[in-house]
């Protein structure tokens, strides 16, 4: 069983565990900050840029990723829709899902959970991969689990397989960032990609 973090649109390595299926998400875990749970890595025109959701009591000792309350004093929605569209435009697969994503930075959610797994649960849509089980407490990890929720977890050996990026005349492919990458350069054929990882391990 692959034990998964929440994450904020989460990596190409995150869907290609999904791929595997066996995953369960945990919401009863601590938030840890400066992490996959609220942040998530595209490519911009100069190169790799981080897009951090902002959430209320960060620093709250041992928070429940459930309870985690987002933060709207800083029009982050905006400035990362803003980002997705200058970055994406010119992909060949952006127009065809960018409908479905607009909402999620439009509307507003209470708890960092809620906007998360709506988020996944439209990639997994557009990628035709099943979502995983969500978990409300904690997990513990079993013996021969594989447990990605760490900040620094290894895992499995991951061979990111290269496809074209939006800007791949101007810059080297760079591995493993969020699965909407690969999503809009890829489109249906993105879990086609994911497979190939999987193995090329």
């Amino acid at each position: 069983m692959f034990l998964l973090p929440l994450a904020y649109l989460p990596s190409v390595r995150y869907f290609a565990c999904l791929m595997q299926g066996g995953c369960v998400v945990d919401l009863g875990e601590h938030f840890i900050k400066r992490s996959e749970r609220n942040r998530a890595r595209i490519l911009a025109a100069d190169g790799t840029m981080e897009l951090t959701v902002h959430v209320a009591h960060a620093n709250r000792p041992r928070q429940p990723v459930r309870d985690v309350q987002l933060d709207y004093s800083k029009r982050w929605q905006h400035q990362h829709w803003g980002a997705l569209v200058a970055s994406y435009k010119g992909s060949p697969y952006f127009d065809f899902y960018a409908d479905r994503l607009a909402p999620f930075y439009e509307r507003r959610f209470d708890f960092l959970a809620d906007f998360n797994l709506g988020l996944l649960e439209c990639l997994c849509g557009a990628a035709r991969i099943p979502m995983p089980a969500v978990s409300e407490t904690y997990v513990e990890a079993r013996p021969g689990d594989c447990d990605l929720r760490p900040k620094n977890a290894e895992g499995p050996a991951f061979a990111a397989e290269p496809y074209v990026q939006v800007f791949a005349d101007r810059q080297p492919f760079v591995p493993n960032l969020s699965f909407a990458d690969l999503l809009f350069a890829e489109g249906p054929e993105s879990s086609s990609v994911l497979g190939r990882c999987l193995s090329a391990r």
